[in-house]
């Protein structure tokens, strides 16, 4: 990829890629550092909340491939996607059913006891450096955008970002379903 090459070989012209970044990229940047960091500490959040971070990032993820891609290769590149988060997500489940250890939910209060977690920020951290690499590469190479091999590697890529959450809130959600027998 182009960027490779330039940090390599011309790690100078870096400085003026981020310098040419609009200013809302980064407050996005600051914003979502806020929630990813919100996640490493031991909190409270309500069901909505839990459910509703995975399917804003996953919104995120397709305005992302949409934006990048728009309907050329955009039809295969959102199945590839949709593949790629299921497939991640079964895994994940399957690896791993449960909500980690501390995790509790208060099924009168409809709030979550979270002990706090680095991979969330992780995960959308890795969510916003695909988006804006992938617009750096789009910037510097065009005719990228119409590359349907390249739109559906970004594709899996933001799936599996995607389906790692989704996973997470299915847990909690399996958590919910077994404590509480009004959402059985």
């Amino acid at each position: 990829a182009m960027l490779i090459h330039i940090a390599t070989h011309q790690p100078q012209m870096l400085a003026s890629i981020v310098q040419g970044t609009p200013s809302w990229v980064w407050y996005l940047l600051a914003a979502l550092l806020w929630l990813g960091l919100s996640q490493t500490l031991p909190r409270q959040a309500g069901l909505r909340r839990v459910l509703l971070m995975p399917l804003a990032l996953a919104a995120f993820s397709a305005w992302g491939l949409l934006s990048a891609f728009g309907a050329e290769p955009g039809g295969g590149a959102l199945a590839v996607w949709l593949l790629a988060a299921g497939a991640a997500a079964l895994a994940s489940l399957a690896l791993r059913g449960t909500p980690p250890a501390g995790v509790r939910f208060d099924a009168q209060a409809l709030r979550f006891h979270l002990p706090g977690s680095p991979v969330p920020l992780l995960l959308i951290l890795a969510i916003f450096l695909t988006k804006y690499l992938v617009g750096v590469e789009l910037a510097l190479q065009p005719a990228l955008a119409h590359d349907g091999g390249f739109a559906l590697q970004v594709a899996a890529l933001y799936g599996l970002f995607n389906g790692l959450l989704l996973a997470r809130a299915a847990r909690l959600w399996r958590l919910v379903r077994s404590t509480s027998p009004a959402f059985a």
